[in-house]
């Protein structure tokens, strides 16, 4: 976490365009406007924040990591790249299911193809930005066998999405 690269934001860049598209999409569809726009407002704030929350509580897991401003800037950048890909997951969930409220109700087949995405996509993540050298880990981080990245940040894509799509629905009683 020495150094930002202009590479760490093109993948941020890509997601932000794709969840504009896919907003703008799903709001003309949706027929309940003020509902629609405060499910994906709710999943934003939860997204980003309990991110930040996980992302701060596993920095010591990295290589060089202080509590200081500069990497809890980075923890902040880095939340707001989850908040991205979980916007993603809801909208991409939302295309195959034909509606953006398709967490609710939760059923299980659901809940758990979401983990197996948000597991595979933070293992591809973390291969990709370790390669890259944009962080490393340190010695207390346990790794998953075969593929050697970090079992903290892929605990946490394939768990918080689906904390974030369920506490919001719980939030707005959908």
């Amino acid at each position: 976490m020495e150094k930002l690269s202009l590479g760490i934001f093109v993948l941020p860049i890509i997601a932000l365009t794709l969840i504009i598209t896919l907003y703008l999409y799903f709001l003309k569809k949706e027929i309940d406007k003020w509902k629609y726009k405060q499910f994906v407002v709710t999943i934003a704030i939860l997204g980003f924040v309990l991110n930040l929350i996980w992302e701060e509580a596993h920095g010591v897991l990295y290589e060089g990591f202080q509590y200081d401003f500069g990497h809890i800037a980075f923890c902040a950048l880095a939340s707001v790249a989850d908040m991205f890909m979980v916007l993603i997951l809801l909208f991409a969930f939302g295309l195959i299911y034909k509606t953006v409220f398709w967490i609710a109700p939760v059923r299980f087949n659901r809940s758990l193809v979401l983990m197996l995405i948000g597991g595979v996509g933070a293992i591809l993540a973390e291969m990709w930005h370790t390669s890259r050298g944009d962080w490393s880990y340190a010695d207390a981080m346990p790794l998953i066998p075969i593929v050697e990245v970090g079992l903290s940040p892929v605990l946490q894509f394939t768990i918080l999405p689906w904390v974030v799509f369920v506490l919001s629905k719980k939030i707005l009683k959908l």
